[in-house]
């Protein structure tokens, strides 16, 4: 096994290129959407589960020892919810072949259930850090110091000299063009060596573990907000399970409750994070990471326009007649015919639209 790693670890470029291109040939596999055939479905998940523990594998030699972060677990959490993600559509097609269409979502609550506590459990672990792509992307980057730490960074530089007398100023302009001068002189591959040791040799302590109470004693109804939002937007394709299961798949009920959770629990994390904290001038800052996940999570909102009834009311009939439209024309009527074919195909797949 270990010497599977290092060649993973020495080819991922390799790697990368061919799980590509496995991944790419699946949606060509016969029979796809079937609801009788589960063939295409079980290459795909093992085809899934061979991408993540690469990636896994890839993903560890940077981050076990990443300066700052908290002190790792010995449980792979991204793995384990990648692996089930990957899983979960094999799930949802063997249900519907062997149990029928209305007892399958018995089998899909099970399985966004075991996600959610997986992803609670990794939330908790990780110190209340918001989950990057639900957990499969570790957080790793350090937030900015607020409050006091602020105050003296206008006093001191990084070097500790102030920059306001002309002393201070003369030194830093010097700092600041050597090193200007030592990252245009160097080499990419030297560049690269610095920055790997960086990663692996940790420049201060591991910093412990931030708990619920010290967000909530430091943060005060701010950091409830923020947890508040994060776990809604974990639990949210549970809630939409649950109540498709109670109502069924063509009701508007589990529709608006889900995108009502989606906007609520987003409303929550967007208002701690442009509010000031108990008038100190702290902010609930985000890393440029956690940005790029809200920014991930409302374009996410656009697969409400494939989930029922949404889909069989309107977007369907738009589908179908940009269909009838482009079919005279060479190619492009083949390719658009192809593309429909493909995303009606998806839709009924509800773990294809689920965005969990």
């Amino acid at each position: 096994m270990e010497g599977y790693k290092r060649w993973v670890r020495t080819n991922k470029d390799y790697v990368h290129s061919l799980e590509s291109l496995a991944n790419g040939l699946t949606w060509l596999l016969p029979e796809r959407f079937s609801s009788s055939e589960i063939g295409p479905e079980a290459v795909t998940a093992i085809l899934g589960i061979i991408t993540a523990i690469n990636e896994h594998i890839i993903d560890t030699t940077s981050v076990q020892t990443y300066a700052g972060s908290v002190e790792p677990s010995s449980f792979p959490y991204s793995l384990c919810i990648s692996t089930i993600k990957d899983l979960e559509t094999l799930v949802e097609v063997a249900a519907e072949h062997y149990y029928g269409e209305e007892k399958k979502w018995n089998f899909i609550a099970i399985t966004e259930a075991i996600k959610v506590i997986v992803r609670l459990a990794l939330f908790r672990n990780n110190g209340y850090k918001m989950l990057l792509h639900g957990g499969e992307t570790p957080n790793i980057e350090q937030h900015l110091k607020s409050g006091s730490h602020r105050g003296r960074a206008h006093s001191q530089d990084v070097n500790g000299r102030n920059p306001w007398n002309l002393e201070g100023r003369a030194m830093s302009a010097l700092s600041r063009f050597g090193e200007n001068a030592r990252m245009l002189s160097e080499p990419v591959w030297l560049s690269r060596v610095h920055h790997q040791h960086a990663i692996m040799e940790p420049l201060s302590p591991v910093v412990k573990r931030t708990t619920l109470s010290t967000i909530l004693s430091e943060k005060g109804l701010y950091g409830g907000l923020f947890v508040t939002g994060e776990v809604l937007f974990l639990i949210r394709p549970l809630i939409y399970v649950l109540f498709i299961r109670r109502y069924g798949v063509r009701s508007w009920i589990p529709w608006f409750l889900s995108l009502s959770v989606d906007f609520i629990g987003l409303g929550f994390l967007r208002q701690v994070t442009k509010s000031r904290l108990d008038g100190k001038g702290q902010h609930f800052d985000l890393t440029d990471s956690e940005k790029d996940e809200l920014k991930r999570r409302k374009l996410l909102w656009a697969l409400y326009l494939m989930r029922d009834p949404f889909f069989s009311k309107y977007t369907r009939q738009r589908l179908e007649s940009t269909e009838k439209v482009l079919e005279p024309v060479p190619i492009i009527g083949l390719l658009t015919g192809k593309i429909v074919e493909l995303v009606t195909g998806a839709q009924t797949r509800y773990t294809y639209m689920s965005g969990s």
